[in-house]
């Protein structure tokens, strides 16, 4: 009897080695795949109906791709680990604000999309950890105020995309933006007839004597004349508007505050490294369908299995008849 306890330990070590390479090489999970190169440390979660971020992605990362997924909330250390992220896109997803603190460690984070989502409210300081930023894009939210000091700390900044409807922009949020070579303003309602428009008028002036491209897409919602071009006798108007250092309803901190991250639901994804992470797969081939990506290993390994499990079958059946 001891030839096919010995068959069925061979199965079981085949089967245990196979499933183990197996779920090193793939990841699947809320209905999609990731893809990653090892190359260039890039990972691409885009398109895949994700409503949480996977946790666990690797440290090495330095581009990430989130967009075009159904995301509506982060948890406030999504991307705590992530301390080599140069390039971060989430744009085309359903946020609807961001929670304080979770841009804080990506230090060396050089390009941020935040376009077309539902972002209402900016959290104060949320861009300050970003000192290396070049690019941002904020086009396309809801956003209708702008925290004072929003851009204070974006001194690298050379591209930022502002399509909202804020109607104004707060005293001193844009002076300093020392690098800013590309500013697109259009279709903002800037509310031209208060008197603090002036800030914004006088400074795009003095940018486009700098040479800067851009400052006159900025357009006052009555009239359409270029908010650079207004006076001061057409701005005479002393608007009060809400305050906007916080920027957010008191409701919404408390509710922050409050919230336990484990509402907020994380994928796991394993850790080793980004062949085990995801399996090899260029990003210029992204599947159309939702499936398991596997690397050549893997199905390598699948054909050995099956291959060994059915000589070991035949082994046990021809013991058998001998018996």
């Amino acid at each position: 009897m001891m030839g096919p306890v010995l068959a069925a330990c061979l199965l079981i070590i085949l089967s245990t080695a196979w499933i183990s390479q197996a779920n090193g090489a793939t990841y699947k999970k809320d209905g999609g795949v990731c893809t990653c190169n090892d190359q260039t440390k890039n990972v691409d979660c885009s398109s895949k109906g994700l409503t949480a971020i996977p946790s666990n992605i690797p440290v090495e990362t330095t581009e990430l791709r989130l967009n075009f997924n159904s995301l509506s909330k982060l948890s406030p250390t999504a991307f705590h680990g992530l301390q080599t992220l140069t390039y971060l896109s989430l744009s085309y997803n359903d946020l609807k604000t961001l929670p304080p603190g979770v841009f804080d460690h990506l230090v060396t984070l050089e390009t941020l999309g935040l376009s077309n989502n539902q972002l209402k409210y900016l959290p104060p300081k949320i861009f300050d950890s970003l000192a290396k930023l070049t690019w941002l894009d904020l086009q396309f939210n809801q956003l209708e105020r702008l925290p004072n000091g929003v851009f204070d700390e974006l001194t690298q900044l050379g591209t930022l995309y502002l399509y909202t409807p804020a109607e104004r922009v707060p005293e001193g949020a844009l002076d300093r933006l020392q690098n800013i070579k590309d500013l697109q303003l259009t279709n903002n309602p800037w509310d031209c007839t208060c008197n603090d428009i002036l800030y914004m008028a006088k400074w795009l002036k003095k940018k486009q004597d700098e040479g800067l491209g851009g400052v006159d897409t900025a357009g006052c919602e009555e009239g359409g004349k270029a908010v650079l071009e207004i006076t001061e006798e057409e701005a005479a108007e002393d608007c009060v508007y809400p305050n906007t250092t916080t920027a957010i309803p008191t409701t919404i901190i408390t509710t922050l505050a409050s919230s336990n991250d484990d509402d907020i639901p994380e994928l796991p994804v394993p850790q080793e490294n980004f062949q085990k992470f995801l399996g090899y797969q260029e990003p210029d081939h992204l599947p159309t369908q939702p499936q398991c990506l596997m690397s050549i290993s893997g199905y390598l390994g699948l054909m050995m299995f099956f291959v060994l499990i059915s000589a070991a079958i035949l082994y046990v059946i021809h013991f058998l008849k001998k018996a």
